[in-house]
């Protein structure tokens, strides 16, 4: 049996074809969950897997180019979601089956049965571990919850609306800036961020007991919870991530704070925290002591420099360099 290459590790991909079974079946396992693969008869395995580095949400790129049966036992500690990016397939759990497509179907798995998937020849999907302590805990915040409860989601949901389209987005984005040299993989912070965002974005798109709570009508939330969070925002700009971490200082639910927000301050939370740390940022270039402009963006939670330069012009009307030039003596 050949040498199996290593798992991904902190700045270092990694990208593998094989036609090897037992390599494929050996690296699915070691990135995702323990896993047995079976082709249709006449075919032959074209396995592809780009895994970049990532601190906890593991995030992959994988095809098998062949008609393709995966059964996984309970995974336990993960949940799994599969968004098709070309090609179709199946999915089964707990009794129920769903077909899977690009652009229009995915699939998000519970840790504590076991499963079954079917791809197509011409299958290419991001597949998404998520650490079943991270991603419940999370739903908690979102909910208002105090503790976290098992997801379960409904196996399989829309990518054609627009959670859908926001959630495959959101994975692209995340996939590239991982695997992008110098970029998010390297600075935990930003990694924290756009795997919150991942996962938010995953609870809005696919069903669950939750989604009630999180789509539905939200009780009015007091304008001192609202002045609370402003507070909190204010002394402690990089403190938060999310929507979900702002819902739990104030001990609300995401969808009350930011409905709240709204009628209150007429932006949504994260707005409020973008508009205070571009104003920390915009004083720190001015000032001309707070170094250059990416360690200036860095220190005040904005990891991607075209972003950061489009926000900060959106808001000053000047780039983030025009400002640091002007403070120069």
């Amino acid at each position: 049996m050949p040498e199996i290459p290593q798992r991904a590790a902190a700045g270092r991909p990694l990208r593998v074809s094989t036609r090897d079974p037992d390599v494929a079946r050996e690296l699915g396992g070691r990135h995702f969950a323990p896993h047995e693969v079976r082709l249709a008869l006449g075919h032959r395995l074209d396995f592809r897997l780009d895994v970049p580095p990532s601190a906890r949400v593991t995030l992959g790129r994988l095809a098998y180019g062949a008609d393709t049966w995966l059964t996984v036992p309970p995974m336990r500690e993960c949940y799994h979601v599969n968004l098709p990016l070309s090609g179709s397939g199946a999915a089964e759990q707990d009794g129920a089956r769903q077909e899977t497509a690009a652009g229009r179907a995915g699939a998000a798995f519970g840790p504590d049965s076991a499963l079954r998937v079917r791809w197509s020849p011409d299958a290419l999907q991001y597949v998404i571990r998520f650490p079943r302590d991270l991603l419940e805990a999370h739903a908690a915040k979102l909910a208002g919850l105090r503790t976290g409860e098992p997801v379960r989601f409904d196996l399989a949901f829309d990518l054609s609306d627009g959670p859908g389209q926001a959630l495959l987005a959101t994975a692209g984005f995340l996939f590239a800036e991982l695997a992008r040299p110098g970029g998010v993989a390297t600075v935990p912070a930003a990694c924290r961020e756009l795997e919150a965002a991942l996962m938010t974005q995953l609870l809005m798109a696919a069903p669950h007991q939750l989604s009630p709570v999180l789509h539905g009508s939200a009780r009015p939330t007091r304008r001192s919870t609202v002045r609370e969070v402003m507070d909190f925002v204010d002394e402690h700009p990089t403190a938060a991530a999310s929507t979900a971490d702002l819902a739990a200082v104030a001990g609300v639910g995401a969808r009350a704070l930011q409905l709240a927000f709204r009628e209150a301050v007429g932006m949504s939370p994260t707005a409020y925290l973008r508009a205070v740390r571009l104003e920390r940022a915009h004083r720190d270039l001015a000032s001309g002591a707070g170094g250059s402009v990416t360690e200036v963006a860095a220190r005040w939670g904005f990891f991607h420099p075209s972003r950061f330069a489009r926000q900060y012009r959106e808001r000053f009307g000047v780039l983030p360099s025009e400002t640091a030039r002007g403070a120069r003596p």
